[in-house]
């Protein structure tokens, strides 16, 4: 259910403490923003000095209110915050919401008092947004305790960053968008961006959570919580480069990076991941009126070939299709246009649009209707054409009339359909494009901001959720070659016949066991295959015993390994790792293996453990899925065994946290099966 934050979004009294005359005091513009709502609850201000803030009486101390606060807002210097919290949760105060700053953010002294404080609050049963923060916001409530005003609407923004905030207020302004909650998070000492998250999901007020966040702290819980939200959950992140890859002692390390991670948890949890403010917007505007595209068929419509051209490459790079039109429906479109007009897909008035604005409508209720279609995207002209009359204003021409009387029908006709309607126009603010944008459909300058919305809007794989950890396995003391070939083997993964071997004698006595041809491998080094410690296709004894003398000379080994040599003919190697994430936990890597797997780079991410029928979605989605079907006349290979393979070492990993990384590189699939060719572990 999550925590109960109802005293914090809807207090039934509220105390600025810190409240200021000194318009350059945080809590001036606080007291200022509280008051707005003075008639919902009872706010009090609370100045040490007492006397007057913004004309109203001030309480020299919570205490000297005399009566319970449900809330309270503490903006005073970090020398005096504890006393103030400590009064407040006295005065039976259920939330804080902490402006002062001063601690985590300071280091560990200050991580330590806050640290302090939380326990207090907790300890109380009340609640704490902060400390370091710049307040909140609820406009279902009439709660204003941030320093700005946010335009009413559906969108809870959970920000790390106050001026993204009001970036976000200028941008969604064009789009109709506003907020139904704003919350700055702050150092979250006691609320979490989790908390938040949960209780917006099931605020009635809230129809999509935007979120801005440098730091996940619990990222796998962030994942979990966005799954289950029901809401769009749409994130704007920093951070995401591979400084974490820095430090890796395996291919696995080496190659998932923090952008990786971040991009499988959302596709995992379903949350449209953005790389900007812009994109951020563009993504709320498309999915604010709730339409969905059932496939992935765009028809463009423009009044211009450039235009069409264009904006036909920017959906296909967003991920859609520019299908030809069937013969009906561009039959259809000859009956409504003229002559030279283009129908295939784009269609391209050709200058119809100037002589006869209401084409666009004719031509938009066609690709609306049309079956091969799944969401239609205008682009280029509309909207200024009243410009070339004078018109451009509204001041009444004709073809400025003729304009907006299309777009009325444009917008008629997009309320009969569920196919969502994108426009791009080179004058968004026209009052054509203003009368599309009230009609609740999306007007953007851009046309790659177009393509995204529609992107936005078409269909998604389902999301798989985050696969619950299991419970943690006795740990594992040991992490070289052979202690980690043998759990893998307990833990079901198939390897070939090994031995360990010291000396010639014991080397000779492997070959007694089982047949060659063999391979060699020199233990106790992580990458023994750089280090020249794999010797591989050794036919006999006599080439196995050459081998161990020239290594043993080189390397001067402590111990040796024994391995009868798989067949790779008609197989495929693969690389599966875990990567353990401070952030998200355990994250796995499914890819084409072998000694080119940093090389080639072709692995796919998601968070670990991960099931059969996942890991086969993965690696179906390689760029070279095809050589697992076969390729140039060889046999497919057994993908179903790949994937079970990949369901026991993620579940191996994710049970074991005391691995850093894990990975089987090779791992051999054959027609007929999987072999482990190869594994190592780092402790972390």
């Amino acid at each position: 259910m999550g925590r109960d934050l109802s005293a914090l979004f809807d207090p039934g009294s509220v105390a600025v403490v810190g409240a200021s005359d000194d318009p350059a005091k945080y809590g001036h513009a606080i007291a200022a923003q509280a008051l707005r709502a003075n008639g919902r609850r009872p706010v009090h201000l609370v100045n040490r000095r007492g006397g007057t803030v913004l004309g109203r009486t001030a309480a020299p101390s919570l205490s000297a209110i005399g009566e319970t606060v449900d809330l309270a807002v503490v903006s005073v210097p970090a020398a005096g915050f504890e006393d103030a919290v400590d009064e407040a949760l006295r005065c039976g105060a259920r939330a804080i919401v902490a402006i002062t700053a001063g601690f985590a953010e300071t280091g560990d002294a200050g991580r330590a008092r806050q640290r302090v404080v939380a326990a207090r609050v907790r300890a109380a049963g009340a609640v704490m947004v902060g400390p370091n923060c710049l307040g909140l916001a609820d406009n279902t409530t009439d709660l204003f305790l941030a320093s700005d005003t946010f335009t009413p609407g559906g969108v809870a923004l959970l920000s790390q960053s106050g001026n993204l905030a009001l970036e976000l207020q200028l941008r969604f302004r064009p789009h109709g968008l506003g907020f139904s909650r704003f919350v700055s998070l702050g150092n979250q000492a006691d609320v979490t961006l989790v908390d938040l998250l949960t209780d917006c999901a099931r605020h009635e007020g809230t129809h999509a959570i935007a979120v801005y966040a440098e730091d996940f702290a619990d990222g796998r819980a962030f994942a979990e919580a966005a799954a289950a939200a029901g809401k769009p959950v749409v994130l704007l992140t920093a951070g995401r480069g591979d400084a974490s890859a820095r430090s890796a002692q395996s291919h696995t390390g080496a190659l998932t990076t923090s952008a990786d991670v971040v991009t499988a948890a959302c596709r995992d949890a379903g949350v449209e991941l953005v790389a900007t403010p812009r994109e951020l917007t563009v993504v709320l505007a498309a999915l604010h009126g709730a339409r969905r595209a059932a496939g992935r068929r765009v028809a463009v419509l423009t009044d211009g070939g450039g235009h069409g051209v264009i904006a036909a490459d920017a959906v296909e790079t967003a991920g859609l299709t520019v299908p030809e039109l069937h013969q009906p429906t561009q039959d259809h479109l000859r009956t409504v246009l003229w002559d030279q007009s283009a129908v295939a897909n784009p269609v391209d008035l050709a200058g119809m649009g100037e002589q006869h604005p209401g084409s666009y409508a004719e031509s938009v209720a066609a690709l609306l209707t049309a079956e091969e279609t799944d969401a239609v995207l205008m682009t280029g002209y509309f909207g200024g054409y009243a410009a070339a009359d004078g018109g451009l204003g509204g001041g009444g021409s004709a073809l400025a009339d003729a304009e907006q009387a299309a777009a009325r029908l444009i917008a008629a006709r997009h309320r009969t359909t569920a196919k969502p309607l994108v426009v791009q126009s080179m004058y968004p603010a026209s009052p054509s494009c203003r009368a599309l944008a009230a009609a609740g459909i999306p007007v953007f300058s851009a046309t790659e901001d177009a393509a995204r919305a529609l992107a936005a809007t078409a269909p998604r794989p389902p999301h798989t959720g985050v696969t619950p950890l299991p419970r943690p396995a006795a740990p594992l003391h040991e992490c070289g070659y052979l202690p980690t070939r043998s759990a893998l083997r307990a833990a079901g993964l198939a390897f070939p016949v090994a031995r360990e071997v010291h000396d010639e004698p014991e080397l000779l006595a492997a070959t007694q066991e089982f047949a060659g041809p063999y391979v060699l491998k020199a233990l106790h080094l992580l990458h023994k295959s750089d280090a020249g410690g794999v010797a591989l296709g050794l036919a006999g004894p006599a080439e196995l015993r050459a081998a161990f003398r020239e290594m043993h000379a080189r390397l001067g080994a402590a111990s040796y390994c024994v391995e009868a040599m798989a067949d790779p003919t008609d197989g495929v190697e693969l690389i599966v790792g875990v990567h353990r994430d401070p952030r998200f936990g355990p994250v796995a890597m499914v890819g084409l293996g072998g000694v080119l797997a940093e090389a080639l780079h072709d692995v796919a991410f998601t968070l670990a453990p991960v099931t059969a029928g996942r890991a086969l979605h993965l690696l179906r989605g390689l760029r070279t899925a095809a050589l697992l079907d076969g390729a140039r006349g060889r046999p497919p290979v057994d993908v179903a065994a790949a994937a079970a393979a990949v369901e026991t070492i993620t579940a191996f990993a994710a049970a074991h946290p005391e691995l850093a990384e894990i990975e089987v590189n090779p791992l051999l699939v054959t027609p007929h099966g999987v072999l482990a060719l190869d594994s190592r572990a780092v402790l972390a």
